[in-house]
């Protein structure tokens, strides 16, 4: 059959190229450059052509090896050959892409790197066997580190996910230790060993990352131990310090920050190849300014300076105008100027006893009463001060530590805002923040544009408790009050307040879309901002300035367009209208009860919702294996209010708004 198929294909090709070479013949027509061709005659092969090729020369078609194989064929049928079957393509279609003919199936086969590394591209045959990858040497220290880090490892040191990493890290360096040579710490591990033994310089516990012990001559199995525990230290220390050592939800369920811990690998990766471990391992703490001003405050505390200063003594209280021997000391103490033989408590050291007052968070009433004098000799009032600025630098750690080139500052038991660019302090207000039990959110979240004439929808945790108990006792209270009510298709209840002056949003609102929903806005309660303490909304911030807040915003965000606060003013009307930031700027929203003032004094401010004590409990607890674990949120039960069909209420019954829903 092969060798009838051959002969075949050998005519056929015999009568092609007697046909090019006939029509060629006959006027000269036939060409390259695609023209026109004249029709071929019809081209009949008979047997008697076959027969011939088949007389002709074996050698010239079968190989040596299939000479003596060769068998009689018989004589097969005519075949006419059509002028389709031959039909020649214009000279256009000559360079024209050929199909492929679909030849046999073959099963592919796995490229190994050797073989794209030699240029292989075309897969190997399937029966060459797959060569064995050769098993990597290991000396006993790096056998006990890999089998410390497999799988099937009975001894659960680190969780699966970080010991899949560390097993990666190792794996990468053939399992040589990162904090031993030829037996002995290196230099890197020494300088990681003193960033944990300090670790309390950020108000973290050194007892957390205990450093290992090495002893002279150590064998292999020592020699992993130790590796395996200071591995453990450095990553349980870089995680604390990059995202916190208490998780923020199991402080409060009013608190979100999205931050992974940094992997495993990571960590080692970036203090393998740090020219200084200890610094490598110290920049996961926050770098900013506020922090490391904080930090300082810390050490400086707990470096006794008050104790080396004049202590004053006990005594009646001191009042202005009142004549005492300590008031010598007193004033030594502040650093008042002194009068020689004066013991009289005057107008400017009771100025300076306001000072200190407000530094500690003591009422600022100039008077030196017990609780100003165990400030002023650094009794409880350094320990709570230390205490304070611990919980601070912890809530500084889940934050972002790249709070942005330009961000808005959010504290909320200052009541203060502040927008800062390029590092600098651009703009404040002072704003109005959530009561007790409404308090503001603490997170981090980016402002994408602003509104001028927002539309106030009333969240539902209002409608519920205020407004629908309201209508019970008044019907008109929505409508006076400007607000519409709307059902929505489930039968729940809508109540919004259109643009106007008199919109609880004021003019403008300033949007960074989160969970919370809570953002930024004007109010038409201007009379709160006079008020020392200002804690009265229902979690959302209520700005004193919003036009020049507007203006500054988009200083940054649009400096193009030159927006001020009387052009801001300008669009002031019942559209709403959104300016769009081609930039989102970061706003986060802190809770910062101990923080170092722009002259460099530590403020310790009152704990507005009583985060201090949590976070200083959970960080103080005996079992602290699992603060840093999360915990996951509580569902709130869904509470719907439908629409029932209206009944008008009998005089005799009083009406009952409420007939309204279920």
């Amino acid at each position: 059959m092969r060798f009838n198929h051959l002969l075949a294909g050998s005519a056929i090709a015999l009568v092609l190229t007697a046909g090019v070479s006939a029509h060629a013949g006959l006027n000269g027509n036939i060409s390259l450059d695609g023209v026109p061709q004249i029709e071929p005659a019809k081209v009949t092969i008979t047997p008697n052509d076959i027969n011939r090729s088949a007389s002709a020369d074996p050698d010239a078609i079968l190989p040596a090896a299939r000479k003596d194989a060769v068998i009689p064929l018989p004589v097969p049928a005519e075949v006419v050959i059509t002028p389709a079957d031959i039909a020649i393509e214009p000279a256009s279609k000559a360079n024209a892409p050929r199909t492929a003919v679909p030849g046999p199936e073959w099963v592919p086969v796995p490229i190994t790197p050797d073989d794209a590394a030699k240029g292989q591209d075309t897969p190997p045959a399937a029966s060459t066997p797959a060569q064995p990858v050769p098993e990597l040497a290991l000396d006993p220290l790096g056998e006990r580190l890999r089998d410390a880090l497999s799988a099937t490892a009975t001894d659960k040191q680190f969780d699966s996910k970080t010991r899949a990493s560390l097993e990666t890290f190792y794996l990468a360096r053939k399992y040589v230790p990162l904090w031993t040579d030829n037996g002995t710490m290196n230099e890197r591990a020494k300088a990681v060993a003193a960033q944990l033994r300090h670790a309390d310089a950020d108000g973290l516990d050194p007892a957390d990352y205990p450093v290992p012990t090495l002893e002279a001559n150590a064998g292999p199995d020592a020699l992993a131990d130790f590796e395996l525990k200071l591995t453990d230290a450095v990553i349980t220390y870089a995680r604390h310090a990059a995202v916190g050592r208490v998780h923020w939800s199991r402080v409060s369920r009013d608190i979100f920050y999205d931050r992974p811990a940094p992997e495993a690998a990571d960590i080692l990766g970036k203090l393998a190849a740090a020219a200084d471990a200890r610094a490598a391992l110290d920049s996961y703490n926050p770098q900013h300014a506020a922090y490391k001003a904080l930090k300082a405050k810390l050490a400086e505390i707990r470096g006794g300076e008050d104790d080396a200063k004049v202590r004053i003594g006990d005594g009646p209280m001191l009042l202005v105008g009142m004549q005492d021997s300590r008031v010598p000391d007193l004033r030594t103490r502040l650093g008042v100027a002194a009068k020689a033989g004066d013991t009289i408590y005057d107008e400017a050291l009771a100025d300076a006893v306001k000072a200190f007052q407000k530094k500690h968070n003591l009422q600022q009433d100039g008077i030196v009463g017990p609780g100003t004098l165990r400030a002023l000799n650094g009794g409880p009032s350094n320990a709570r001060a230390e205490d304070l600025i611990i919980a601070n630098l912890e809530r500084w750690r889940w934050i972002s530590h790249d709070l942005g080139p330009s961000h808005v500052i959010v504290n909320i038991p200052e009541f203060m805002l502040r927008l800062y660019n390029n590092g600098s302090l651009l703009w404040q207000t002072r704003i109005v923040v959530g009561k007790r039990s409404t308090p503001t959110p603490l997170l981090s979240e980016t402002m994408k544009f602003i509104t001028v004439n927002p539309t106030w929808n009333v969240p539902p945790s209002i409608v519920y408790r205020e407004y629908l108990p309201a209508l019970q006792q008044d019907p008109t209270v929505l409508a006076r009050m400007g607000l519409r009510v709307s059902y929505n298709r489930d039968g729940g209840v809508h109540i919004s307040q259109p643009p106007g002056p008199g919109n609880a949003l004021g003019r403008i609102r300033f949007n960074f879309p989160n969970k919370f929903s809570v953002y930024q806005h004007d109010t038409p309660d201007k009379y709160m901002f006079a008020h020392t303490r200002r804690a009265y909304s229902h979690g959302c911030m209520r700005v004193q300035n919003p036009d020049e807040y507007a203006e500054k915003l988009l200083s940054v965000a649009l400096p193009q367009e030159n927006y001020t606060a009387e052009r801001i003013r300008r669009m002031y009307g019942h559209g709403e209208v959104n300016i769009n930031f081609p930039t989102p700027i970061p706003v986060h929203l802190t809770y910062q009860t101990a923080y170092v003032d722009s002259s460099g004094d530590l403020v310790l401010r009152d704990d507005l919702y009583g985060r201090d004590s949590r976070v200083l409990a959970a960080l103080k607890t005996d079992d602290r294996r699992y603060a840093d674990t999360p915990v996951e949120p509580r569902r709130a039960a869904s509470r719907q209010v439908r629409r029932q069909v209206y009944r008008a209420p009998q005089p005799s019954r009083g009406f009952n708004f409420f007939g309204l829903f279920r």
